[in-house]
């Protein structure tokens, strides 16, 4: 790799790291009271995902080791957020579903947390973010491919 090469992967990382601290702190300071960045990353997976997840699966999406998303899953059942059960076909394992009050806990951060989104994508001009995310996006899935 030439120097120059060298010299732009770093800046390009460095920006990228400033932009992921800059983005949780902002996201974290407009939650809701007792939401974490953590239960809302899990909260909003498991909207999306529709179906339930097992410990293991949600630890593989989120890069996390077993035992933190077994804390963070602790944290979001007292909050009544999700619903944790045993797997009736395989009692080892245990399944995870996002329970209502889960659901209108995301949305409810969701509500505050995209105002603040769309206001940085409009600053910044919708077509250069267009412009940006497959870029992002083929650097993610060249990650994970490392891991």
């Amino acid at each position: 790799m030439s120097e120059s090469n060298k010299n732009l992967a770093v800046t390009l990382f460095s920006e990228i790291l400033v932009v992921d601290q800059l983005a949780r702190a902002s996201v974290a300071r407009v939650l809701p009271k007792g939401m974490e960045l953590s239960h809302f990353s899990v909260l909003n997976q498991l909207a999306h995902a529709g179906v339930e997840r097992t410990p293991a699966q949600l630890a593989k999406t989120f890069h996390l080791t077993r035992g933190a998303m077994t804390n963070t899953l602790a944290k979001l059942e007292r909050a009544g957020w999700v619903h944790v059960r045993p797997d009736w076909d395989d009692a080892r394992r245990k399944l995870v579903s996002i329970s209502p009050a889960g659901q209108s806990a995301r949305d409810v951060a969701l509500d505050v947390i995209a105002p603040l989104i769309a206001e940085v994508v409009n600053t910044v001009g919708a077509d250069k973010v267009r412009s940006a995310l497959p870029v992002l996006r083929e650097m993610r899935v060249k990650l994970s491919e490392i891991e």
